[in-house]
C-alpha cells in the first residue's frame, strides 16, 4: 500500500494490500478499497464509499456516500459521482464526466439468464448524467451529452445530445447546455 502526501483517511477505512493513493485524499469513514486499486491525486469520498479490485481513478475525483464501483473499472480526471451510485465491472468513464445521486449502470443485458460477457457502459469526456438516470449495458454517453433526470438509457446517446424519457429519446441538447462540465477547474 502507498499512500501519498497529505492525506486524511478517517477511522473505519478499509484499504486492502497493492493499493496507491495519490496525494491530498480524503477518504471518510466506512469506505472500503480493494487490491490493485490505483487511485490519483485529490480524491474525495463520502461515508461507505466501496471500490473494488482493478480499478484505476483518475485526478480530482469525488465519489459520493454510499457509493459501488465494482472490480476493473476506469475513471478518468475531474468527475464528480454523487451519492448512492452504482458502477458495474467493465464501466469505462472518461474526463470531466457528472454522475448525479441514485444513477445506476448496469452490465447485465439478461440476469441470471443467459450466460453472457459483462459489458459496462461507455461514459465520454464532459458527459453528465442526472439524478435516479439508468443505464443499460454497453451503451454509450457520447462527448458532452447529456441524461436528463430519471432516464432510462437503453441506446447510445451521441455526443452534444439530449437523452430524455423512459425508455429515453434523443433530442437536441439545447445551446446553453454545450460546454463541457467545469469540474475540477
Amino acid at each position: 500500500m502507498k499512500i501519498g502526501k497529505n492525506c486524511k483517511i478517517q477511522r473505519g477505512v478499509s484499504i486492502a494490500d497493492n493499493v496507491i493513493i495519490g496525494d491530498n485524499a480524503i477518504i471518510r469513514s466506512g469506505t472500503i478499497i480493494y487490491e490493485n486499486v490505483v487511485i490519483g491525486d485529490n480524491f474525495r469520498t463520502g461515508h461507505n464509499v466501496l471500490i473494488r479490485e482493478n480499478t484505476k481513478i483518475g485526478n480530482n475525483v469525488l465519489v459520493g456516500t454510499n457509493s459501488v464501483i465494482e472490480g476493473n473499472v476506469e475513471i478518468g480526471n475531474n468527475v464528480s459521482i454523487q451519492s448512492c451510485v452504482f458502477i458495474p465491472i467493465n464501466t469505462k468513464i472518461e474526463d470531466f464526466v457528472f454522475i448525479g445521486p441514485c444513477a445506476v449502470l448496469t452490465n447485465d443485458k439478461y440476469p441470471i439468464r443467459v450466460k453472457e460477457k459483462l459489458e459496462g457502459a461507455l461514459i465520454r469526456r464532459g458527459a453528465s448524467i442526472g439524478a435516479n438516470a439508468t443505464i443499460l449495458p454497453g451503451v454509450e454517453i457520447g462527448e458532452g451529452a447529456m441524461v436528463a433526470a430519471g432516464a432510462i438509457v437503453t441506446k447510445s446517446v451521441p455526443a452534444w445530445s439530449l437523452a430524455i424519457g423512459a425508455p429515453a429519446k434523443i433530442k437536441k441538447l439545447p445551446e446553453n447546455l454545450r460546454v463541457l462540465n467545469k469540474l475540477g477547474d
